[in-house]
């Protein structure tokens, strides 16, 4: 026989868990002869695709990181000095490496299970902390996307909460950053709100405005005084929206000082790199008598069963799964990992060091405004910070242009012939010394930045100098070694459970393996150093990315374009109603607003729809859980002269391949609809079926799900949108950045590519798989559904299945029963399954009293099979409360979870023995994960709510009357 010369090194056997022999052994549980033979019950035939994928052979991890560090050098080394709320920072490597490169960060889940979350909750929560501290307002969330849609998410707010509810106008200083101007723009339109952009100083108020956005310092680096515009807006009934740079804010009056009810930004220059333009974490700070209108998610402190201090999400933060079509906000995931590497940089540098930082960056900036005054170049900033508006004087801004090339450097050019030049913590003397060079500023003789230094005090000496002080909290005093820091950072991330402990079996959110190959191109620095404005010739390696995962996924899913734009799923859904929403206005249908969902739909569909300024109309459900075909008919003729579109998620959020969907897409069409899918649910068909050949016009997908871009303990996501041809035309644009289709939407998010740094994990995931290997992971993953679902199904219900008694790549157990007859609810095996060391699957959604269960194609037999054995032993301590051997409330289910304060305490007065709660099945004792508070009390967070770090003392009692008193001093 020859020598075969193909690789063995093949990623996809790394990536799909089971092994040929366990394929075998689980078909054998299931019944069939073969994974095809699966896959045909599971999936309707009428939508199988009858192609196989069209994609380039699989390569090697090594191949594709030599590829990666290719196109990593096509990226052209230029510095930017283009500002526009993008900055250049310095990432400790303590954080990189320890937070950025360590899974046990990035691969948790979104802290729903707060018990097992708190130690991210905590970093959370000193992300609030400095947020609030640095902007000097009373509350903050957890992190929003970026700070153009955090801008637009404080514009919605403000006319939700307006006291003239009638008021359609919201201005917007014309020195704002264009790109937030332009996000706002395109997030009020769909909801009837007028956007005025003009002069602050002029603006005249009256009874229609309810709304003011400014930007603290300028986009061309001003630093005004607000406080008339604040005060003139108040009188006026109206609110004002501050977007700060946290930087400055060291150094500057901070804007609730000043008079802001909202203030919102970046904190990308925290130590988060540029990445041509995300993921970077936003935030969002206001008055605390807004609590619950913030958008997004906010972290409380609360107490746990025994009264001793523990954190959670506050507020009903998934309201859109209750509100629904009335929810404030679609947002369904944050920047958890962003804000994370953002708070451990002020929780590193401390006050002194933030500081320390901010002086420098403004010293450098005076440095430069001086050598240039020399010259004869007019600054137009009366006051600044970090960045300059040059007006020249002897030389054209083609010259200064040509110039800075010759430098590799880059500028901002304004439209009347003035340059702008902004300044960060990576900037040396040599980079002004180049500067002054670019603008020709010799006076005569070669001007140097030590030269000119002299003459210079150092320090912020104009208006507004800040007086209060900032980030007193002893966690922001403690960490300044990287020994202590590095301490820190571990002794948080063994609080939180994370795929480094188990399978994270959760329904609907694909917690696969995030491969360390497609993750180690992002820390590499050809793609992490690269402003998201700079030139399209300088970013080459960038959309080459760009273009072969664009293309990758237009073939995985059989549309003709697509747009990486959206930064996370719900931005995503909303883009893609948008997209519908353009195409429908073009062809003259300004009527179609309704939007029809179905009643099993994701709670984000409907926020999203009412979002895009959709009317939207719930669709039944049949018993089976399938869209209603009746109801759906009789919704669609009923409204046919105004149906703009159907939302449905596919395979079906009950875990389950409908096979009418080609007909309730029929239907649809007939009636002058678009059908929107919701990719949620890809990772079920990729390679098998193509949404673009069976009737979907529009999907968005989820590449933190499908395509292995990690969780990151609640974000960061991209959401892109996949379109059918007629769509193409519609997708989103940019105001500075060439993107889009002919006929583009307003940009949806603040970076004309959106989160693009990471888009290279889910290239290098596709390119490393390549057909077979997508493919093979899609059967593996309905595979493992199955497998366990039949594993189950002798000790529980599984609510919903397909014509074959099969399931697709997530399902449903059933525990309503218990809760009925012995109040046993899903709530306590989730808190039970602690105790063996899983997360719980995704608790009462899409059907409350229930867990959905996804294990995903990562997850070997062996794994499975653990979970199978605890789900069962869960199921035998409810049998002994069912025959009344042990009490409810002292059994392991309610007492659950059990810590090791509480097992290793003297005395022991429970009817179970300490072994069985600290150790119920055998692979506890060789890795035991302990969560380290008890359940937790959301009912006294809520009522008691505190979204910063709490006084010391509230960490030293467990005495409930003293934990309040603490917390509420």
């Amino acid at each position: 026989m020859a020598i075969d010369l193909s690789v063995t090194d093949r990623f996809a056997s790394r990536h799909i868990g089971p092994s040929d022999a366990d394929v075998s052994a689980m078909l054998d549980t299931l019944g069939v002869d073969s994974l095809d033979a699966l896959v045909d019950e599971a999936i309707p035939a009428s939508i199988r695709s009858d192609r196989p994928l069209d994609l380039p052979p699989a390569v090697t991890e090594r191949a594709l990181l030599n590829r990666a560090q290719e196109l990593a050098g096509q990226n052209d080394s230029h510095r930017s000095f283009i500002g526009m709320g993008y900055s250049g920072t310095v990432t400790p490597p303590v954080i990189q490496r320890d937070i950025l490169e360590n899974p046990s960060w990035y691969t948790q889940y979104t802290p729903y299970q707060a018990e097992i979350a708190q130690g991210r909750l905590e970093a959370l929560l000193n992300f609030q902390t400095m947020v609030i501290d640095l902007t000097g307002l009373e509350i903050a969330n957890a992190s929003l996307l970026d700070e153009a849609t955090a801008a637009a998410e404080a514009m919605m707010m403000l006319n939700r909460i307006t006291k003239r509810q009638k008021s359609r106008t919201f201005f917007v200083a014309e020195d704002c950053h264009p790109q937030t101007i332009s996000v706002v723009q395109s997030r009020a339109e769909p909801i009837g709100v007028n956007v005025v952009v003009g002069d602050p100083n002029t603006f005249e108020f009256n009874d229609d405005v309810f709304g003011v956005l400014l930007q603290y310092p300028t986009t061309d680096g001003s630093i005004e005084n607000y406080r008339d515009i604040c005060e003139r807006a108040h009188e006026n009934d109206a609110y004002v929206t501050v977007a700060a740079d946290l930087l400055a804010l060291t150094l500057l009056t901070p804007p609730g000082e000043i008079g802001a009810d909202v203030a919102v930004g970046s904190t990308q220059r925290f130590g988060v790199p540029l990445g041509f333009g995300g993921p970077h974490a936003a935030y969002f700070a206001t008055k605390e008598r807004h609590k619950r209108q913030v958008p997004g998610r906010m972290i409380g402190v609360s107490k746990d069963a025994e009264g001793n201090m523990a954190l959670r999400m506050a507020l009903q933060t998934r309201e859109q799964h209750i509100r629904r079509g009335r929810a404030t906000s679609n947002i369904c995931t944050a920047q958890v990992l962003l804000a994370v590497m953002a708070s451990m940089y002020a929780v590193y540098h401390g006050p002194e060091g933030l500081k320390d930082i901010a002086t420098r960056v403004h010293d450098l900036t005076k440095i430069l405004a001086n050598g240039l005054e020399q010259t004869g170049h007019s600054i137009r900033n009366d006051h600044f910070f970090d960045t300059l508006r040059v007006d020249l004087d002897g030389i054209t801004q083609d010259a200064i242009r040509e110039a800075a090339e010759a430098h590799k450097i880059n500028l901002r050019y304004f439209d009347d012939g003035s340059v702008g030049v902004s300044l960060d913590e990576t900037v040396s003397a040599d980079d002004l010394d180049a500067l002054f060079t670019v603008f020709g500023a010799t006076n005569g003789k070669k001007l140097y930045a030590k030269d000119v230094a002299t003459d210079l005090d150092s320090g912020y000496d104009g208006p507004l100098q800040r007086e209060t002080s900032y980030l007193d909290h002893p966690v922001f005093h403690k960490y300044q070694s990287e020994t202590e820091l590095t301490r820190y950072i571990h002794r948080l991330a063994r609080r939180d459970l994370s795929l480094t402990q188990s399978m994270i079996p959760l329904g609907s959110c694909t917690m696969k393996l995030n491969p360390t190959a497609a993750l180690m191109p992002i820390s590499m620095p050809g793609f992490t150093d690269v402003h998201p404005f700079a030139p399209s010739d300088q970013t080459e390696g960038y959309r080459a990315v760009i273009e072969e995962l664009s293309d990758s996924l237009a073939e995985i899913t059989g549309f003709d374009g697509v747009s990486l734009q959206p930064n996370s799923g719900a931005s995503g859904e909303y883009a893609g109603l948008l997209v519908i929403r353009a195409f429908h206005r073009a062809n003259g249908d300004k009527n179609r607003t309704v939007c029809l969902i179905p009643e099993s739909a994701h709670g984000t569909n409907p926020a999203s729809a009412t979002m895009a300024g959709m009317k939207v109309v719930t669709v039944d459900c049949d018993d089976n859980g399938d869209v209603d075909l009746e109801d759906l008919t009789a919704k669609a003729e009923k409204h046919s002269d105004e149906l703009a579109a159907l939302m449905v998620t596919y395979p079906s959020t009950h875990g389950v391949f409908e096979d009418h969907i080609q007909e309730l897409c029929d239907v649809v069409h007939e009636h002058g609809g678009q059908v929107y899918m919701d990719g949620a649910n890809m990772n079920a068909q990729v390679g098998l079926c193509r949404p673009g050949e069976f009737g979907i016009d529009v999907c968005h997908l989820n590449l933190h799900k499908t395509f292995s871009i990690p969780h990151g303990g609640g974000g960061p996501g991209v959401g892109p949108i996949c379109t059918a041809k007629h769509l193409s035309p519609f997708l989103p644009g940019h105001p500075i950045v060439e993107t889009g289709g002919d006929q583009a939407i307003d940009p949806v998010s603040a970076a004309p590519y959106g989160s693009a740094l990471i888009t290279l994990i889910s290239w290098a995931y596709i390119k490393m798989l390549g057909a077979d290997g997508l493919t093979q992971s899609t059967k593996t993953a309905i595979l493992n559904a199955n497998y366990i679902a039949k594993r189950l199904s002798d000790h529980y219900d599984v609510v919903y299945s397909g014509d074959h008694g099969r399931v697709a790549h997530e399902f449903i157990l059933d525990l309503r029963p218990f809760r009925k007859n012995i109040d046993i609810s899903e709530q306590d095996v989730a808190k039970r399954l602690m105790d063996f060391g899983y997360h719980a699957p995704t608790m009462s959604w899409p059907v409350v009293g229930t867990l959905m269960v996804e294990p995903t194609e990562s997850e070997s037999k062996a794994e499975l099979d653990r979970f199978c054995q605890a789900m069962i032993n869960i199921r035998t301590e409810i049998e002994e409360v069912e025959n009344e051997s042990v009490d409810l409330d002292r059994s392991p289910l309610k007492q659950a979870p059990h810590t090791a304060e509480m097992i290793a305490r003297d005395g022991w007065d429970l009817p179970y023995s300490r072994e069985r709660a600290a150790f119920p099945a055998d692979w506890t004792r060789a890795d035991k994960f302990w969560p380290t508070v008890r359940r937790v009390d959301d009912a006294f967070g809520d009522r008691n709510l505190i979204c910063a770090c709490p006084p010391m003392e509230a960490y030293q009692t467990d005495d409930e009357e003293d934990l309040k008193e603490a917390l509420t001093a």
